[in-house]
């Protein structure tokens, strides 16, 4: 049986894989969910200075602590950019990254790298106004369109009410190396919708995700399978370490 640990998101803690975790444990794996320094429950202990490093290092401490080995390491959208930071960092105790509805980042990359410079400044003005100028909440609903594929109403109010603002230093700070895994370690995609129509349309920065080593799963729900698709996703994640 495989040893899951499970990163979440921006604006999420581990409360968002608990359906997930059960069903991985219910098919007799180790699943440990992660909650980042800033989110949720651990909201207070954010501050300032709390950047991306400081999320690569929750990661590898929960690892290294732990002593874990043959670590399956998921990461969820944001936790990407963590992740790629600590798998670099985990050596051989990292059997296999699962990257949902998301992909690795490259040394040098950072969030905002992901859209457009107008729509970067936008997110500073929001920190600024609403955020304490180090703080990014979660935008409206009206705003994330199909990403919500999936959820009921009754999800979606769970959404909304235990998101927490990000905090903003992990999207402004760009990945240092190391990121490079071993040629050994196995690579899981798992795409949702609107994820799977960038990969099936040829977006040359995401070719790489569609050959070997890559293992491509594909989800038909929204960009939080964990809250709209939980025992599907666990069910992939079996199915990807059997």
């Amino acid at each position: 049986m495989a040893t899951f640990v499970l990163v979440p998101g921006a604006w999420l803690g581990a409360w968002a894989w608990e359906d997930t975790v059960r069903a991985l444990r219910e098919h007799g794996h180790t699943a440990l969910p992660l909650t980042l320094t800033g989110l949720a429950e651990r909201a207070e202990e954010g501050g300032p200075r709390t950047e991306l490093d400081t999320h690569i290092a929750d990661i590898t401490e929960i690892v290294e602590k732990g002593d874990l080995r043959e670590v399956t390491l998921v990461a969820h959208s944001y936790a990407a950019a963590p992740v790629s930071g600590a798998a670099g960092r985990l050596g051989d105790r990292l059997e296999r990254v699962v990257y949902v509805d998301s992909a690795p980042f490259a040394e040098g990359m950072r969030m905002l790298d992901l859209m457009s410079p107008e729509a970067a400044d936008e997110l500073g003005q929001r920190v600024t106004a609403h955020g304490d100028g180090r703080r990014l909440p979660m935008p409206p609903f009206e705003a994330l369109s199909g990403s919500l594929d999936g959820l009921d109403e009754g999800r979606r109010e769970v959404l909304r009410e235990r998101a927490t603002p990000q905090p903003f230093g992990t999207y402004t700070q760009r990945l240092a190396g190391p990121v490079e895994v071993g040629p050994g370690v196995d690579r899981v995609l798992v795409a949702c919708h609107d994820f799977q129509g960038l990969l099936d349309s040829g977006v040359p920065m995401l070719a790489f995700l569609n050959h070997a080593p890559w293992r491509r799963f594909d989800l038909s729900t929204g960009h939080w399978p964990m809250l709209s698709a939980p025992t599907d996703l666990a069910g992939i994640l079996h199915t990807a370490v059997s």
